[in-house]
């Protein structure tokens, strides 16, 4: 099973230096996160929820987390209450019912606010289907969470089953997921953006030092430090931010991979939907 984890993101606001545009969103430092219900809509204390009855299982990120089944209407078994039932409506709210129900098959709710893993993804033995783990630790942060579920979403999206097919020689980009199709978002990314790099780091690369020399050496290429530890990172981090962003305007290579994801009128299409969706906790109205 691959397993991607989402960025602090907390370095979203120098993007107006790497991209050349106004940041329409302040993501503000991902120290800031405590535990707290969703109250930019409510307005209201944080209410605990009663977890009584609910499955839990040790997760090396997050210390416990709760465990639900995502139903094919994307609904939870058991029944979610709290901070855990309003991030996973956000999620919801955020991609569809629909596409919800039909990729996501667990989420997972974890408390722990010295973690630095605010998400993550991973697919299930079943590679159609992918479990989604959030930190409700920043639950009261509305923008972070958004982006962070954003950056996730993206995974799910570059790494869905359907992108890959098989074939022995493989004559795009193999990857541990497969080999990816000649008209898969990842590899037309990698084809557009990294088959020019004459020392990229591997494009499944993990080490962070690796990441951060390619990234001081390109550093206008990427829209944030993390972009730079692999491809699917890039992709991920590079669609969070074109979501989140007004325009995409400048010549950088940072700022044409944000233009780059208007070639998918289906992308296109989700952009406006989170953007319209979700306006209030982006601070766009």
């Amino acid at each position: 099973m691959s397993r991607i984890v989402a960025p602090l993101l907390a370095g979203l606001v120098s993007l107006a230096v790497v991209i050349g545009v106004g940041v329409g969103v302040a993501i503000p430092a991902a120290e800031r996160a405590v535990v707290a219900a969703l109250e930019w809509a409510l307005d209201e204390p944080a209410q605990h929820a009663d977890t009584s009855g609910i499955p839990t299982e040790p997760d090396e990120d997050f210390g416990e987390v709760q465990v639900y089944d995502v139903l094919a209407d994307a609904s939870l078994e058991p029944a979610a209450s709290g901070t855990a039932a309003e991030v996973w409506q956000l999620f919801v709210r955020m991609v569809g019912a629909d596409a919800a129900g039909e990729s996501i098959i667990q989420y997972r709710a974890g408390d722990a606010p010295d973690s630095d893993t605010l998400a993550y993804v991973y697919q299930d033995a079943d590679p159609q289907y992918w479990t989604l783990a959030v930190n409700l630790a920043v639950a009261d942060d509305p923008q972070l969470l958004v982006a962070t579920l954003i950056h996730e979403y993206a995974h799910v999206l570059s790494f869905d089953d359907g992108e890959f097919v098989t074939d022995a020689a493989c004559p795009t980009l193999a990857l541990v997921e497969g080999c990816a199709a000649d008209d898969s978002y990842l590899w037309t990314f990698y084809d557009t953006f990294w088959a020019g790099y004459p020392d990229a780091v591997d494009v499944e690369n993990l080490d962070p030092d690796l990441a951060w020399q390619f990234y001081e050496t390109y550093e206008e290429d990427f829209v944030s430090d993390y972009a730079a530890t692999n491809l699917g990172e890039d992709l991920a981090e590079s669609f969070m931010t074109y979501v989140i962003e007004d325009s995409a305007d400048g010549p950088t290579v940072a700022a044409q991979k944000l233009r780059f994801f208007d070639r998918y009128p289906e992308l296109e299409a989700l952009r406006e939907h989170i953007r319209t969706e979700l306006a209030v906790e982006l601070g766009l109205c």
